[in-house]
C-alpha cells in the first residue's frame, strides 16, 4: 500500500472505531430515556433507570453530530485533494482551490457557532444549522467526489450527506423538544431515518471499499469494461 491508500483508510477507520459505537450508545440511551418517561407517566411504577440518562443521551448525541460532520468533511477532503482540483494543481485552478479551503473553514466555523448558540436563540440555531448544511452540500458538489449519480439510491455519498444534514437539524432543535411534544416526535422520526441511513452507510461503504483498487492497480483495472465485466487479455508470452 502506498501513502495515498493508507490515507484513504482514515475515513472508514474513524467510522468503525468511533462513529458507529457512538450510534449504538446514542440509540441505547434514547431507548432508556423513553422507557423512563413512560414509567414516569405511570404513577404506580417507579423507574429503576437513572434520571441522568437523558442528560447522557444529549451529551452523546452532541458528540455524534460533531463526529458525523467531521468524518463527512474528512471523506470529502480526501476525494477533492487526491482526485479533484488539488490533484495537479495549476495557477488556473487556484481560485477554485482557495474557495474550497474557505468553504471547509466556513462549514467548521458554522458548526462551532451552532454548538455555542444558546437555547433561547432559535433563529441563530436555524441560521448556523443551515449554513453548516449548505457548506457540506457545496463541498460535496466539487470535482473529484464520487457521488454515484447513476445509482443514487444506493450511493454512499448521498446516504452520508443526508445523514449529516439530519444530524445537524436534530442538534438545532434539541432545546425545542423540551417545550413541545411535536418537536420531540420530529426529533425521534428524523433520528430513526438517520439510523436507517447509517445502516445503509455500513453496506454501501463496505461495497465501495471492495470496488476501489489500490493506487498501483488503477492503471490496469480502469481498462476494464465494468458494464460487460470484461478486462483486456494479457499478451501471450
Amino acid at each position: 500500500m502506498e501513502f495515498k491508500d493508507i490515507i484513504a483508510l482514515i475515513h472508514p477507520v474513524l467510522a468503525v472505531g468511533f462513529v458507529f459505537p457512538l450510534i449504538g450508545i446514542s440509540v441505547y440511551m434514547a431507548w432508556q430515556t423513553r422507557q423512563r418517561r413512560l414509567y414516569y407517566s405511570d404513577q404506580e411504577n417507579k423507574s429503576k433507570i437513572a434520571a441522568i440518562v437523558g442528560q447522557e443521551h444529549l451529551k452523546i448525541g452532541r458528540w455524534l453530530t460533531g463526529s458525523v460532520v467531521a468524518i463527512t468533511l474528512i471523506a470529502l477532503a480526501y476525494s477533492i485533494y487526491f482526485k479533484g482540483v488539488f490533484n495537479n494543481l495549476s495557477p488556473e485552478k487556484m481560485p477554485q482551490a482557495i474557495f474550497i479551503v474557505l468553504m471547509f473553514i466556513f462549514t467548521l466555523v458554522s458548526l462551532i457557532l451552532l454548538y455555542r448558540a444558546k437555547p433561547n436563540q432559535p433563529l441563530w440555531r436555524g441560521i448556523f444549522a443551515t449554513l453548516t448544511g449548505m457548506g457540506i452540500v457545496v463541498i460535496g458538489c466539487q470535482d473529484g467526489v464520487f457521488r454515484r449519480g447513476y445509482e443514487w439510491q444506493f450511493s454512499h455519498y448521498y446516504y452520508g450527506v443526508a445523514a449529516a444534514l439530519l444530524m445537524i437539524f436534530s442538534l438545532a432543535i434539541v432545546p425545542d423538544i423540551y417545550k413541545s411534544n411535536r418537536w420531540r416526535i420530529t426529533h425521534t422520526v428524523l433520528n430513526c431515518i438517520a439510523l436507517l441511513l447509517f445502516l445503509g452507510q455500513g453496506m454501501t461503504g463496505t461495497r465501495d471499499l471492495l470496488e476501489i483498487p489500490l493506487s498501483w492497480q488503477q492503471q490496469h483495472l480502469y481498462q476494464c469494461d465494468w458494464n460487460q465485466r470484461t478486462c483486456p487479455q494479457p499478451p501471450k508470452s
